[in-house]
């Protein structure tokens, strides 16, 4: 037998599942990570105590300035983040909310994940020497390229350590620093030949390198926008397609001539 409920019955009825549904979607994990601003590190300088950057087999010039990479932290491949976080993490300038698949490889391990990591980040290293020794048409003699950087994973850091190879052996081709005494910062992935790669989280890099004192910023020409987001006051955006643009860059920019790209 049928009954006929009233409105306020039926209404009770409807809100149910949709109550048990938010409920249930409020603890349960979701597929998305929280990440910040995470550390800046000089590729020109020591990390840990341990030059960055060591090269062998060819004179090594002393820099100024500095040229630093950057990088996001965001939550363990393992973390469970659940409705609340997502919506603070949305409302938070200082945070974003990113895909996890985005930041981890899907369906791997932590232990899986973070060997993965840093097979990129030396694969990342070895195409940062190929680029670099090639722009500078060195890539034939004996010289050796050592790069060291406890506690980062990933590509990203490929353009800052070509720049700083280059920097290191021919400056700006004339005697003086690419960075012109500044801080630069950036972030990009590299090719062997030299080409620059898109990477995540620009605009939580910016934060990061702002913090850290930077003024300038080198950014993957497809990223401007993503960049331009949410730009710190005081920090200029450069885009650069290629390490040769990137340095062409730096030279006119330490030099005051010729056209400095923007984004």
């Amino acid at each position: 037998m049928l009954s006929r409920l009233s409105r306020p019955q039926a209404l009770a009825v409807l809100a149910a599942p949709v109550v048990a549904l938010l409920a249930t979607a409020a603890f349960a994990p979701l597929p998305f990570s929280l990440a910040q601003p995470g550390m800046t590190a000089n590729v020109l300088g020591e990390d840990k105590g341990t030059p960055v950057i060591t090269i062998t087999g060819a004179p090594v010039r002393e820099t100024s300035g500095q040229l630093r990479m950057t990088t996001i932290e965001a939550t363990s491949p393992d973390t469970r983040v659940g409705l609340p976080e997502v919506v603070d993490g949305w409302f938070d300038t200082d945070r974003a909310v990113m895909p996890r698949d985005s930041v981890y490889p899907s369906g791997d391990s932590v232990k899986e994940i973070e060997r993965y990591n840093r097979a990129q980040m030396k694969e990342s290293q070895d195409e940062a020497v190929r680029a670099a020794l090639g722009y500078l048409g060195r890539e034939d003699d004996d010289i050796e390229v050592t790069l060291e950087l406890a506690d980062v994973g990933g590509p990203s850091a490929g353009l800052l350590f070509s720049l700083g190879i280059v920097d290191k052996l021919d400056g700006d081709g004339d005697g003086g620093d690419l960075t012109g005494g500044r801080i630069v910062a950036g972030t990009g992935t590299i090719d062997a030949d030299g080409t620059v790669g898109a990477v995540g989280g620009v605009p939580l890099k910016t934060q990061a390198a702002r913090r850290d004192g930077a003024t300038v910023f080198l950014v993957p020409k497809d990223e401007c926008s993503d960049a331009r987001a949410e730009l710190p006051d005081g920090l200029r955006l450069i885009p650069v397609t290629t390490l040769e643009s990137a340095v062409d860059a730096l030279v006119a920019l330490e030099k005051g001539t010729g056209k400095v790209p923007g984004c």
